[in-house]
């Protein structure tokens, strides 16, 4: 006597669940240039990690005798698995299956995957692709239920590990839900779509007939309306982007981020550093390339750079040693402050500050965007709210003063209570208002006196150069109000060294920190 009979149904149900939604279901999945599920996990996890659980899970098809004759396996797929050795929570809609529908699954099965992240602290994976909720459910159910789920715990999540949300495919309603609220989310060019309504529900609750791409596509979801972060040219793409964004986070807060093998020198000192700050100050300048001069050849990676593009967010490495960077794109606005920017930049604080990221912001802040559109827009608000989220703030910070800082947005330089420890470069100038547009606020009277436009101009130049040379940063570092003014090319060896201290000091604020993350 031995248990083989129930052995076999055993690997019959786990033989169905493998099969997904069946040959056809899987055939139709790669005609539309998308891969199945299990194709996914088997890309980004470890080769010989993945442990799957629940894989029982699904509706069995029983004959008139009661004995099993196949299976439809839910179409949530969840298990364990490595990622570059770290184990992670993998929750992968299965697309072949009732087209990953949320209201046609076993949620106590993706809500687990959920729960087991959190309680084992352990990074969640979310590879997302719903068709979201369908109305044949209350056929079937006969009854239906108000919306949410109580025993998902999904606030607390983003305060205690990473969260990553990917759209593989469409996502809608609840699938868009789990794509955005998430550290890093990313959506694949062409093929992935993400909408609280797709179009048949726009076409009948708004009036409106409209493409797919056009209402939750990549470009308008990464430029326009900052719900997700990074969009990638393939499948392969963005797993890869899974990858790179985990490998600077801790697995979750209540540890230390991951230190890399660094062979990029500490004491690097780039020549090109003394040249890349225009003299003309209306001239603007590659921000990325100056970054790539500082931190660790090839550790750049970049988080939304599509949307609020005036700021750049990304992570990054010191010696090794991972970090949050923060820097204007004076291409952009002239690298000012706008709503769309704010919001980014604050988002990003919390990242950063949540998983004790140190944080090194390259400051080149003309200020808050202003005219009609920016008032309209509340730019003032994001500024507020950018100050505040950085003032809260626990993780080590420093600031390096580049070019500009002007207004209530300068002040987003760093925190201003405590140590504030920032450098800044001889390029660097200062104050409430830039020089330029103030003297001609200020001397309106003197200049609208004098008729030849010529001899106006003479004597605004004049003023301007007066004023100039009271702006120098080594008249303020002579008062202390610059702690230090540095050669450009010291940037790197004094991060490198000033990041060592921080990594010393990180242990003491391990944990959840007094707010989850703004989403």
């Amino acid at each position: 006597m031995t248990w083989k009979p129930e052995l076999d149904e055993l690997n019959k149900r786990r033989s169905d669940a493998l099969k997904m939604g069946g040959d056809d279901s899987v055939a139709k999945q790669h005609a539309r240039n998308r891969m199945t599920a299990r194709e996914r996990i088997d890309i980004l996890i470890d080769k010989g990690t993945w442990r799957e659980i629940g894989i029982l899970a699904g509706k069995g098809h029983y004959d008139e005798n009661g004995n099993l004759t196949s299976v439809t396996p839910s179409n949530s797929i969840i298990g364990t698995g490595r990622v570059d050795g770290r184990k992670v929570m993998v929750s992968a809609d299965d697309f072949t299956v009732r087209a990953g529908s949320s209201e046609a699954t076993i949620s106590e099965k993706w809500i687990y995957a959920e729960n087991y992240a959190l309680e084992q602290r352990l990074p969640l994976i979310r590879l997302v692709e719903s068709a979201g909720g369908s109305v044949r459910l209350v056929e079937q159910s006969g009854y239906t239920k108000a919306p949410g789920y109580t025993d998902w715990p999904m606030a607390r999540l983003l305060g205690v590990v990473p969260v990553v949300g990917v759209a593989m495919g469409p996502c809608a309603g609840l699938g868009a839900l789990k794509v955005a609220c998430s550290h890093f989310s990313a959506m694949v060019e062409g093929n992935s779509q993400v909408f609280s309504g797709g179009p048949p529900i726009v076409a009948r609750g708004m009036t409106q007939s409209i493409d797919k791409n056009a209402l939750g596509g990549s470009t308008l979801h990464t430029s326009e309306s900052g719900v997700v972060d990074n969009e990638a040219a393939s499948e392969a793409d963005v797993l890869d982007m899974v990858r790179r964004f985990l490998s600077y986070l801790p697995s979750s807060v209540y540890e230390l981020p991951p230190v890399a093998e660094c062979i990029d020198r500490p004491d690097r000192r780039d020549e090109a550093l003394l040249s890349v700050i225009p003299r003309n100050r209306r001239q603007a300048y590659k921000i990325r390339k100056l970054l790539e001069m500082v931190l660790d050849h090839g550790s750049i990676f970049e988080i939304a750079p599509s949307y609020g593009s005036s700021v750049v967010a990304c992570l990054a490495r010191l010696n090794g040693r991972p970090v949050g960077v923060i820097a204007n794109d004076c291409f952009k606005h002239g690298g000012g402050l706008n709503r769309p920017a704010a919001e980014k930049f604050e988002t990003f604080v919390d990242l950063c500050d949540s998983f004790h990221l140190p944080v090194v912001n390259f400051v080149d802040q003309p200020g808050t965007v202003v005219g009609i559109e920016g008032e309209r827009a509340g730019n003032v608000r994001g500024s507020v709210r950018v100050v505040s989220a950085i003032e809260q703030t626990q993780t080590p910070w420093c600031a390096i003063m580049v070019r500009r800082v002007f207004g209530l947005a300068g002040s987003s330089y760093g925190r201003l209570q405590g140590v504030n420890t920032h450098y800044a470069w001889p390029s660097a100038r200062w104050g409430s208002i830039p020089v330029e547009g103030g003297v001609e606020a200020a001397y309106r009277a003197e200049l609208d006196k004098i008729s030849d436009p010529a001899d106006r101009a003479a004597r605004l130049n004049q003023i301007e150069d007066e004023y100039d040379k009271l702006a120098s940063p080594f008249r303020t570092a002579e008062r202390f109000r610059a702690h230090d003014i540095i050669d450009p090319r010291e940037t790197r060896p004094i991060l490198c060294e000033w990041v060592e201290d921080a990594y010393r000091l990180l242990p003491e604020h391990l944990g959840p920190v007094r707010r989850t993350m703004r989403r």
